[in-house]
């Protein structure tokens, strides 16, 4: 008899996820004692890294650059192979020689969000100050949080506007705040299946996740580093449980539908007799491999804080208002995680705020994961979208 018990554990990765979440695989911009990230709990983080990657070439005017801004279990590995899993990087079918996001004319760039695990400071880094890992001792962050660290990463960079800021799900989210906190820096967001702040619906599946976590005995509190565990049976359910969310019933029943697992007859036992049931355990077995349990509970409560209207009066259009920068709201028929009626309640608002915005609602069954799949519709709108701003903004392709 087999049950979610027999996910193998990921101890053969602990090591690699340790190093690469203090010593990333990445470019890396440390920011010292004397330059805090001043978060939203009230605290100043310091000192603080962000491991970021780059594509393409940055022109003379500093103009093409363009913000990826990644979800939830994502990282900064856009279009490069990942240095855990030896995977192709997870947007490479948008990212890359005439693809949407052409390295060719544009200068792309991707940065581990603040919370993450690969690189950039959060619950998996070592606290300089204890000299170990910094569990649940470090801070709670928000979406505004990650990006005032993405801003700070601009700096040194010295870009100072952005031609596009683009992402999807929790990425999307990034892009909206990006929009509201600095929108002169902004000339184009291109936000996909997203929404301007998190249902309730939503918050109570990352509680159920959150919940997996913390109920595995080796999560001791958060401590499970100290302790030589990892909760990797909670954490396994926490994905399986998110990844649903992820897909449409359309798109699991096209799929497995109820097929058996190399078998023709059911086991009588909680086995994986159904393929779906196969499925989903390889996609938590793989996911502890690469991804830390307390930057699952970190990043999931980030989103669940989410909201841009917040700040304004609890009035979204407030949020935009007299802003310059041109939008495309994207989203698509099957995702029911961010489905299109909060879509349409950003482009009223961002209309209410007399923002140019386009608005795209793209038809599919592949659910809310449609945004990294492939689907051509949303290819040649994030192209035309891109080239439009591009040509807005004055860059001849010599310049790009």
């Amino acid at each position: 008899m087999v049950n979610v018990r027999s996910i193998p554990s990921p101890a053969a990765h602990t090591e690699e996820r340790a190093h690469e979440a203090d010593h990333p695989t990445s470019l890396l911009a440390r920011f010292g004692a004397d330059q805090p990230l001043k978060l939203d709990c009230g605290i100043d983080l310091a000192p603080f890294q962000i491991a970021y990657q780059t594509y393409g070439e940055l022109n003379a005017e500093r103009s093409n650059a363009i913000l990826v801004c990644h979800a939830l279990t994502l990282d900064q590995h856009v279009a490069n192979l990942h240095p855990l899993t030896g995977k192709s990087g997870w947007w490479e079918i948008m990212v890359g020689p005439g693809r949407p996001l052409d390295t060719d004319k544009y200068f792309i760039i991707c940065s581990n969000v603040i919370g993450g695990c690969m690189g950039s400071t959060g619950p998996a880094s070592t606290n300089p100050a204890t000299g170990k890992v910094w569990g649940l001792d470090f801070p709670i962050i928000t979406i505004p949080d990650m990006v005032r660290a993405q801003a700070m990463l601009l700096d040194r960079l010295g870009i100072d506007t952005l031609l596009c800021v683009t992402g999807g799900s929790m990425g999307g989210m990034q892009v909206l705040q990006w929009t509201a906190a600095y929108p002169k820096r902004v000339f184009s967001a291109l936000p996909t299946a997203c929404s301007t702040r998190h249902s309730a619906q939503n918050i109570a599946f990352h509680e159920l996740g959150r919940q997996a976590v913390m109920a595995d005995p080796d999560w001791h509190g958060g401590r499970y580093v100290d302790q030589g565990t990892h909760p990797h049976r909670g954490l396994a359910v926490a994905r399986m449980a998110g990844h649903i969310t992820y897909l449409s019933d359309a798109a699991l029943h096209r799929k497995f539908g109820r097929r058996m697992q190399d078998r023709e007859l059911p086991t009588f036992s909680f086995d994986a007799d159904f393929q779906v049931e196969s499925y989903l355990r390889y996609q938590g077995s793989s996911f502890v491999e690469r991804f830390d349990a307390n930057s699952y509970l970190y990043l999931t409560r980030a989103m669940d804080y989410f909201d841009v209207a917040a700040d304004h009066d609890g009035v979204l259009a407030q949020a935009f208002r007299g802003i310059q920068t041109r939008f495309c709201v994207v989203s698509f028929t099957s995702d029911w995680l961010f489905p299109t009626s909060e879509s349409r309640a950003l482009v009223h608002a961002l209309n209410a705020s007399s923002a140019r915005v386009s608005f795209a609602e793209i038809e599919t069954d592949r659910g809310h994961d449609a945004f990294l799949l492939d689907v051509p519709e949303f290819f040649d709108i994030s192209r035309a979208f891109l080239e439009s701003a591009a040509a807005a903004r004055g860059l001849t392709k010599a310049e790009r």
